[in-house]
């Protein structure tokens, strides 16, 4: 992560994700809400989902740590250096431990929907550990780093840790589509907020670096970040508003004939699926 890509890479999969969460949490509110729409989706078609987010989560968390460890400096897992008496690399090592309990947090949702053997809860008891050693590990991570520098990551922990909170409370309240759409906006503050990390520390070249001793770029980036806050509540925003108007717009396409019928076969599959 010491470079532009090692921030633009984890900043890009927050931001995925968090689009990805606004868009499927708004679209499980707009057909719960309208119970004419409950032909265009079903628990199988949920649970397809949550198996397809949990593989994906678990894909791109082993590909991380493989990329902590094997890149050009990477410690190739060795964890202390004989030779030399010291820790080897204890950066990538935090990295790949960041990324080592979100691949949990996916291996776990991946086993409580695919199997059905685990409570369903518990898929966001690991989110909410996986989002609170993130921000553990980042608390850690600024000893003996210029002052700038470690404003901005103070910054990021608490996005990091109000999204640990939000998923804790979705263990006890699940379905809650505020307490959903929170931890959305939150993912994408934390990505949006990766990238400017980013900027600000490893400008890429034809941009002016900062300096990470003026207390005035502090006052700055603590405005910037209230900025950064307010447009992912506004993306959240505009994703709620657009999936809400494609269901409606899909309910007056359908026909009241066919929109039984498909109610009546989804209603048969789910009752296979309990079988």
């Amino acid at each position: 992560m010491g470079s532009f890509k090692g921030h633009a890479l984890p900043g890009s999969f927050f931001l995925i994700v968090g689009l990805w969460w606004a868009g499927k949490f708004s679209f499980w509110y707009a057909t719960r809400r309208k119970k004419s729409a409950g032909h265009l989706t079903s628990r199988a078609a949920q649970r397809r989902l949550e198996v397809i987010e949990g593989a994906t989560i678990l894909s791109f968390s082993v590909i991380g740590m493989l990329a902590e460890q094997f890149v050009a400096d990477g410690p190739r897992l060795h964890l202390y250096d004989y030779s030399g008496h010291h820790w080897d690399r204890l950066m990538n090592w935090q990295h790949a431990t960041m990324y080592l309990f979100f691949g949990l947090a996916g291996g776990i949702s991946l086993t409580v929907h695919a199997t059905g053997s685990a409570p369903l809860a518990l898929d966001r008891l690991l989110l909410s550990v996986a989002f609170f050693t993130e921000g553990f590990l980042f608390l850690y991570h600024l000893h003996g780093r210029a002052m700038l520098d470690v404003h901005v990551h103070q910054l990021l922990l608490y996005s990091i840790f109000g999204g640990a909170l939000t998923a804790f409370l979705e263990v006890f309240h699940r379905g809650n589509v505020l307490l959903e759409l929170l931890r959305a906006s939150l993912c994408l503050l934390q990505g949006t907020w990766f990238w400017q990390i980013g900027f600000v520390l490893y400008p890429p070249s034809g941009f002016a670096e900062w300096d990470l001793k003026d207390h005035s770029n502090m006052m700055f980036i603590t405005m910037c970040y209230c900025w950064h806050f307010a447009v992912s509540l506004l993306m959240v925003t505009v994703v709620y508003c657009t999936v809400c108007w494609v269901v409606q717009s899909r309910l007056k396409r359908t026909p009241p004939m066919e929109m039984g019928l498909l109610k009546t076969t989804e209603k048969e599959q789910e009752s296979e699926d309990e079988i």
